[in-house]
């Protein structure tokens, strides 16, 4: 679950990480009245679930209270990325003069958390770590035993900090981590970590992204979620209990099983077709869900097929041939449907469709094939 900059620039002062004054508004008006109260020089920042807000004219910096009205009315007029913008940010502009990135996030391959930090912040740190590697420093956190002191330092010294300003970056790295472990999240970033004209630290950007498999120990964060932010296909589907993201192609999935999804995908992708979409209907799921779930699939106008791949295990085959076809009944498809049942009552699943006059397949390699066939038919 993505939070908005101020959602998570919130969280991180919660935990002693130095934020600028601000507050949130939904109209020019009220963003007029913020930067009144802040002295008159604000920063008007679009408040969209996306990157590259500033480049997209979504950062916009005012002098005075009129003209922070004027700029509120043109960004809450934007769409950044597809996405509308219902709410800005008025922060107190900043003298700045140094940007540093400060991150943490998982890293796989080791097995722990890694906290990243780089001198050459407010950009893209995908951007720094592509052409210059070498200026990002990287310490692994052992999750028992949280950042340690000399780790931070350690950070510091890795991007030149000035001596002077270490004890209060120790501060601002400790409370990110806690920030991070604490709430279960994937990410947590200041991007940028500035350096003001005082000589303070202050986070002057904020991102954070919470584990949606752990919002049920926190039910503060869930009701953080904008769901208008979200494909309304994934709010549905998580109503379900479905697993789904939405993608570009136009060969509808769905599969029991994560990997078996994946695999699914790649295979579609090996015979010349594009996914439109990541969907796991998990294990055990009956007729109801499995209707859910094609509905969802169905809502989106780029599908030309659908491909189900279905091995069952604890999921019986003949429970998803009933949830096609009921599915098929309220929702009238108009596109073709191919569907490969391996496993348990897969014959009798079969012959269900069969006599709807399905598409079906025994092999992955062959349902693709029919699957990319079919949708290059309906171009």
């Amino acid at each position: 679950m993505k939070l908005h900059e101020y959602q998570s620039k919130l969280i991180f002062s919660k935990y002693g990480i130095p934020i600028p004054k601000g507050r949130v508004a939904a109209t020019a008006e009220a963003a007029r009245q913020i930067a009144q109260e802040l002295g008159g020089r604000a920063v008007i920042k679009a408040q969209v679930l996306v990157g590259g807000r500033g480049k997209a004219g979504g950062i916009k910096v005012a002098k005075d209270p009129n003209e922070a009205e004027q700029l509120a009315t043109q960004v809450l007029s934007m769409e950044i990325k597809g996405l509308p913008v219902r709410k800005i940010l008025v922060d107190e502009a900043a003298a700045i003069e140094t940007e540093i990135y400060l991150g943490i996030t998982n890293d796989r391959a080791a097995r722990k958390p890694v906290m990243m930090a780089s001198a050459a912040g407010g950009v893209d740190i995908e951007e720094v770590a592509r052409e210059t590697p070498e200026k990002i420093i990287k310490v692994h956190i052992d999750p028992l035993l949280g950042l340690r002191d000399y780790q931070a330092r350690d950070i510091a010294a890795g991007i030149d900090l000035p001596r002077e300003l270490w004890r209060d970056f120790n501060a601002i790295a400790l409370g990110l981590w806690r920030a991070y472990s604490e709430n279960d999240a994937t990410l947590a970033e200041i991007n940028p970590l500035i350096i003001n004209k005082d000589r303070k630290l202050v986070a002057l950007d904020g991102k954070m992204l919470i584990d949606d498999n752990a919002l049920f120990r926190h039910a503060d964060l869930a009701e953080l979620r904008d769901i208008d932010e979200e494909a309304p296909e994934e709010t549905e589907a998580r109503k379900y209990g479905l697993s789904y993201i939405k993608l570009d192609g136009n060969i509808g999935c769905m599969v029991n099983g994560a990997g078996l999804a994946m695999t699914s995908m790649d295979v579609i992708k090996l015979f010349g077709g594009d996914p439109a979409n990541f969907l796991d209907i998990g294990g055990g799921a009956g007729s109801d869900k499995v209707a859910a779930a094609m509905k969802i699939i169905l809502t989106d106008p780029n599908v030309k097929a659908v491909l189900f791949n279905i091995f069952g295990g604890i999921t019986r085959c003949d429970e998803v041939a009933k949830g096609i076809l009921v599915a098929m009944d309220e929702v009238k498809p108009k596109v073709p449907m191919v569907v490969r049942l391996v496993g348990t009552n897969a014959e009798e699943g079969r012959k269900l469709l069969e006599k709807a006059k399905m598409i079906t397949a025994e092999t992955l390699a062959d349902a693709a094939q029919k699957a990319v066939k079919a949708a290059k038919s309906r171009k």
